[in-house]
């Protein structure tokens, strides 16, 4: 039992960068971005093509992030320029993402099993492999935090708050909320190809379905986190996505070790999530049904 959480905090902080990327446009933007599903695959088709033709794994790590970035900025222009619904512009950036990938990788799938990573070296050392690599993903993943953490505090990064929480209000005191909805959607899609790029590399391949559901762990990773972490603040808001996101990777493999079926992961993480959105509903209409009836 003890075995899973090595693997459970390996993946929790792999893929905690997809969380902060989706609170970042869900919580602080408003944004319901779907591009998730399409950037996160593409980061890793990015690294792993340009990998696999002996490109250096940082260059290729570092241009898959553009690339990341480059997709939520045309989500952004779709919804902001287009005037395209905001469900649809990602939607929509989604489903090209998906041709995109098949373009970068030339087919659905692509070997690294042979070629230099990041990880490489930490598979040298004379140690677990573990070890190093779940240091890499935390130093990675606090990072990221902590860079979000600085940005939102500065004032465009207010700008870009404000523009969450009341889009007219601050339109009227002169931001430009469309930049700040592109330039939110970039950042955020930015750390979600950087996930794709690193999770690529330490799996040793990169899938074209590898971002299938990707929207909705991440989401079931903020309800949880937020439920451990209640975010009243920045700081507290992107550690709860990503203490959510380890907790959510446990939860997963012990269910797993339980003799849950890796096919029904889908539906388990739907069912978190829904439940998890049901319950406060729930409550709220039965605590008015009480104050009705006076008691």
């Amino acid at each position: 039992m003890l075995h899973i959480i090595p693997i459970s905090l390996e993946q929790g902080l792999a893929y905690a960068l997809v969380a902060l990327g989706i609170a970042l446009t869900f919580r602080v933007l408003s944004f319901p971005d779907l591009t998730v599903d399409g950037s996160f695959p593409l980061g890793g088709a990015v690294a792993a093509r340009l990998i696999f033709d002996g490109f250096d794994p940082v260059t290729a790590t570092v241009i898959a992030m553009a690339a990341g970035f480059v997709a939520g900025c045309l989500t952004g222009i779709f919804a902001t320029k287009f005037k395209i619904n905001s469900l649809l512009a990602g939607i929509l950036m989604m489903t090209i993402l998906y041709s995109v990938n098949l373009r970068i990788m030339g087919r659905a799938n692509i070997p690294l099993l042979n070629r230099s990573t990041l990880f490489t070296p930490m598979e040298t050392l004379d140690m677990s492999r573990d070890i190093p690599v779940i240091i890499f993903f935390f130093i990675v993943a606090a990072v990221c935090k902590i860079v979000i953490d600085i940005f939102l505090h500065t004032e465009y990064g207010l700008g870009l708050r404000a523009t969450g929480d009341n889009e007219q209000m601050i339109r009227s005191l002169g931001v430009n909320t469309d930049k700040a909805t592109i330039f939110g959607l970039g950042l955020s899609n930015t750390m979600v190809a950087l996930a794709g790029a690193l999770i690529a590399q330490d799996q040793g391949f990169s899938d074209v379905g590898m971002g299938i559901g990707m929207i909705v762990a991440g989401l079931a990773s903020i309800i949880i986190g937020e439920a451990l972490i209640k975010p009243t603040t920045v700081v507290r808001l992107t550690l709860a996505a990503a203490v959510g996101s380890v907790v959510y990777r446990f939860i997963i493999a012990l269910g797993m070790r339980l003799g849950l079926a890796p096919t029904d992961l889908k539906m388990a993480t739907g069912l978190m999530v829904v439940i998890a959105l049901a319950v406060p509903a729930i409550r709220g209409k039965r605590e008015k049904k009480l104050k009705l009836r006076g008691v």
